[in-house]
């Protein structure tokens, strides 16, 4: 399928500053809520590069020097809201989870490609493990929209990561802990299979560890369903000029900020998510 207009939006050139709206706790994220006045309205899947206003701070060496790639979790386009989630992995988002309502952050994007819906008589699966449910809970509120009833399974560590289900509001969901402390016991990709089986015909879009996208995608070619997958890699610049974030596919090596990061599961070259 093409990544034509329905899954990019083009990023306006050079970053801008936005305004930090709000921060909170979620269990052992952290949302943060940026006020993007003027920003275009991004595509579920896309994400930004942040960097805050003034410097990094990141210790005596000045680490990290690079902004860091997010996928967006929530646009607000009747305020120009956008809201993120931090997960505290190294300095550069320690940093960015550090920062209070009214500082500023620097700001690129929307970039990449999102996702593409599927056949109105097909029924979309969203499987999401920690962090990675960040560009599936936008997902699932544009399907929402459209009259479209997604199913979800989401799986994370423990009940103080899951707590993150919350953002999704309501919403009907399948929830697995690695110990069980919340939801059922065990790994999401099982809770896939299980689900498969007894639904209809269904699309995959996921989201989480190389191990999990991996197991999502073999899951998927032996049913022959269709997957897309939204990697996450380190990326230095966003836009494809440091070649710094590519991965294996059947045609080559490609760049998850620039082909993708949403890519359909059957291009992905076998052991390039392993």
């Amino acid at each position: 399928m093409s990544a034509g207009d329905t899954r990019r939006t083009e990023a306006p050139f050079g970053r801008r500053l936005a305004t930090v709206d709000a921060a909170r706790e979620v269990g052992s994220y952290r949302v943060m809520r940026l006020s993007d006045r003027g920003g275009p309205i991004p595509r579920p899947g896309q994400f930004y590069m942040l960097s805050a206003h003034d410097g990094w701070a990141g210790g005596s060496d000045g680490r990290p020097f690079l902004p860091r790639a997010l996928s967006y979790m929530r646009h607000r386009p009747e305020t120009d809201e956008l809201e993120f989630l931090l997960e505290v992995v190294g300095p550069g988002t320690a940093r960015l989870a550090e920062l209070r309502a009214g500082e500023r952050v620097w700001l690129t994007g929307p970039l990449g490609v999102g996702f593409e819906a599927p056949a109105d008589e097909i029924t979309p699966v969203l499987v999401g493990g920690g962090i990675g449910i960040v560009p599936l809970v936008a997902w699932h509120q544009q399907l929402r929209l459209n009259d479209r009833d997604p199913a979800l399974l989401l799986g994370f560590r423990d009940a103080s990561h899951a707590a993150a289900a919350r953002l999704l509001g309501e919403a009907e969901m399948t929830i697995t802990t690695d110990d069980g402390s919340l939801g059922d016991q065990g790994i999401v990709t099982a809770a896939l299979a299980r689900a498969l089986a007894q639904q209809g015909r269904a699309a995959v879009y996921a989201c989480g560890p190389p191990a999990m996208l991996d197991a999502v995608r073999g899951i998927c070619a032996r049913q022959g369903l269709d997957a897309q997958l939204a990697l996450e890699a380190p990326m230095a610049c966003g836009f494809g000029a440091c070649f710094g974030c590519v991965v294996s596919t059947v045609a080559g090596y490609r760049r998850v900020c620039l082909d993708g990061p949403v890519f359909d599961a059957a291009v992905i070259a076998d052991g390039a998510l392993a």
